[in-house]
């Protein structure tokens, strides 16, 4: 409204300056028709002054009689100066006598005339000026000079400003008009139930109420206690002043995509800190639903996923791209890479083929390794293979390692079921195994070993198939990026120290052993994760529905935390966000939990110093335990 205001004025002040131009070009079209009409009436005299003069010279000289020319000046005077107030005697009307003179008769006697007095005015008329042209001019000066512009010219300038105003006059209405028309509210037409119908199934209908209803979603599921008071102490009944304490978050489960299916992957985005990934295997009763399913959550928004993607396959492991937050890579039972793109739709962007040039078998671990211009990622499967791929090119791997153990009692492939880089690796990473092993590869040959299975040693300690493996992250002043964490279903975690320099193979250094064995499980150990902020800190899911957080700077035989999730399903996978306070876990149920482990995941300056003489100590218990074994 206040647009079309500044609109109408500004017409209004173009309207008074078109009215002022046409008055300015009227009053000079004035004044050019006065100066034309002078110029004639001068012209004129000029005219009859040259007549006179051409009768003059053909009859000659008239008698200097004083006689009364009709403009009333004296034809007789011969000199230039004029003056007025002069008396011009004339002579009564003449007698008979006269009439004869006239007829040539003989002037017998003298007629004396009766004058009288009248007053005139004389006027002195300049004669006539010569105008001589000679060969040298030509022009007169300033005759090349602009001239102004004339009266016809004139009049059409006039016209088209009148045609401008009326046009300006005749929008400023209509833009009035409508304005008012505007104002006046009108009431919208009836749709009937075909129309209605047509609408509410339309594409763009149902993604415009799926945006909207998400925003005010997140909006509204904000739990802030805005009737806080900061007065009072706190509730010793609701904190732990000691920061010991599990949280429950939120839960996710959406009744449509997660109804009848098991969680089989978790992971937090490193872009957008609020949104977890998950992945679900196959719903047995629904046959016409995808097998495969990937849903991304939101903490703001837990009634219903963000994104859901699909799958021909179920999917097995899932996680964010490191280095695209827009792009989600997941390993399925088929032995698939899949490449889902958040831009896009529900179907995969990108996929491998079924074909020997991939993954025959399962996928059950992804890795990234490299930066942000020269990055791989790389999978392993229970067919004993690994691959490298480029995400913008899954057609086929950019290289193909087999996994082969000469020493493998059945056959040479290892069925790896999990894998672990050390931060800051991109050659030599770690697997477990479904006999209980774990193994070291090379995606390269180097000096002192070959590309695949480092046969030199293995590490063994482990009585059943590995669930999950994973280094301690690279961060604080000192570097324990040598540790890693494995659990089994076995019912135990057990610590371990990579080698790194290998020596002979002999029959007593040949198997490494693990430093520690944490054996408080009540079932299956599912997954096992360090925190990504304090370096004592990691947690465990298990069979039993059990969420364990351990610190080995407090203690190494019972979990500092532990806590019952949801209704006591088996948990299958946990992942820790990026600040370390919360806890992503997925459920055989179907449901994502997010916890929350307060202030124990802020460390200490100390907690690195006492985690380095934990470590001794367990490596100094594991020395002596093997040189007693030795001496038996």
């Amino acid at each position: 409204m206040e647009r079309r205001r500044e609109e109408l004025e500004k017409k209004r002040q173009k309207l008074a300056e078109l009215r002022r131009a046409r008055a300015i070009r009227s009053d000079a079209l004035l004044a050019i028709q006065q100066q034309e009409s002078a110029s004639s009436g001068s012209g004129g005299s000029i005219a009859r002054r040259e007549i006179d003069d051409l009768v003059t010279s053909l009859v000659g000289e008239r008698p200097a009689t004083p006689t009364l020319t009709i403009d009333g000046s004296s034809d007789g005077g011969s000199e230039r100066d004029a003056h007025s107030g002069s008396v011009i005697m004339s002579p009564p009307p003449y007698s008979s006598s006269s009439q004869g003179l006239q007829h040539g008769l003989p002037l017998g006697n003298r007629l004396i005339p009766e004058f009288t007095s009248v007053e005139a005015v004389i006027f002195d008329i300049p004669p006539k000026e010569r105008v001589v042209y000679n060969k040298e001019v030509q022009t007169v000066e300033g005759s090349f000079e602009p001239q102004g512009p004339t009266e016809q010219e004139l009049r059409e300038k006039i016209k088209e400003e009148l045609a401008k105003e009326e046009q300006l006059r005749l929008e400023i209405l209509e833009a009035e008009r409508l304005e008012a028309e505007a104002a006046i509210p009108q009431e919208a037409p009836e749709l009937t139930d075909e129309e209605r119908k047509t609408i509410v199934q339309s594409a763009d209908f149902v993604e415009f109420m799926d945006h909207s209803s998400k925003i005010l979603e997140r909006a509204m599921s904000e739990k802030y206690d805005f009737m806080k008071d900061y007065t009072l102490g706190l509730d010793d009944a609701a904190e732990d002043l000691n920061g010991n304490r599990v949280r429950l978050v939120c839960s996710f489960h959406d009744d449509k995509w997660s109804k009848n299916r098991s969680v089989t992957d978790v992971g937090w985005s490193s872009k957008h800190p609020e949104l977890i990934v998950s992945s679900y295997n196959k719903n047995p009763l629904a046959v016409n639903e995808p097998d495969g399913i990937v849903c991304v959550w939101n903490i703001h928004l837990a009634d219903r996923p963000e994104f859901v993607f699909h799958s021909q396959s179920d999917v097995l492991t899932v996680r964010f791209s490191d280095f695209h937050p827009n792009l989600i890579i997941g390993g399925t039972y088929s032995g698939q890479i899949l490449l889902w793109d958040t831009r896009a739709k529900s179907l995969p962007v990108l996929k491998t083929h079924l074909s020997v040039g991939g993954h025959t078998h399962p996928v059950y671990a992804l890795d990234m390794v490299g930066t942000q211009n020269a990055h791989n990622l790389i999978s392993v499967s229970t067919d004993g293979t690994m691959c490298s791929w480029q995400l913008d090119m899954l057609a086929q791997p950019q290289e193909t390692l087999p996994l082969d153990y000469p020493a493998h009692p059945i056959t040479d492939e290892v069925a790896v079921t999990t894998m672990g880089f050390p931060d800051g690796e991109t050659n030599a990473f770690w697997v477990g195994t479904e006999e209980g092993s774990v193994y070291q590869a090379n995606r390269y040959a180097r000096a002192g070993s070959q590309a695949g299975i480092n046969t030199t040693y293995s590490y063994k300690g482990h009585f059943g198939p590995i669930t999950g493996l994973h280094f301690h992250p690279l961060f604080g002043p000192m570097d324990f990026s040598d540790l890693y964490l494995t659990c089994s279903v076995d019912w135990t975690v057990k610590l371990w120290r990579k080698r790194t320099n290998p020596k002979p193979a002999t029959p007593d250094n040949a198997v490494v052993h693990p430093l520690y064995s944490f054996e408080t499980a009540d079932d299956y150990v599912y997954d096992v994760k360090w925190s990504p902020t304090h370096p004592a800190i990691f947690g465990t899911v298990e069979g039993s529905g059990k969420f364990d957080v351990w610190n080995l700077n407090l203690d190494t035989e019972v979990p500092v935390m532990s806590a019952i999730v949801g209704a006591g399903k088996a948990l299958n996978k946990l992942s820790w966000s990026k600040d370390g306070r919360h806890a992503a876990i997925g459920s055989s149920d179907g449901h994502v939990y997010v916890y929350d482990i307060g202030d124990m995941a802020t460390p200490k300056p100390e907690d690195w110093n006492i985690l380095q003489r934990t470590v001794n100590e367990m490596i100094s218990s594991q020395a002596h335990s093997n040189s007693l074994g030795s001496d038996y």
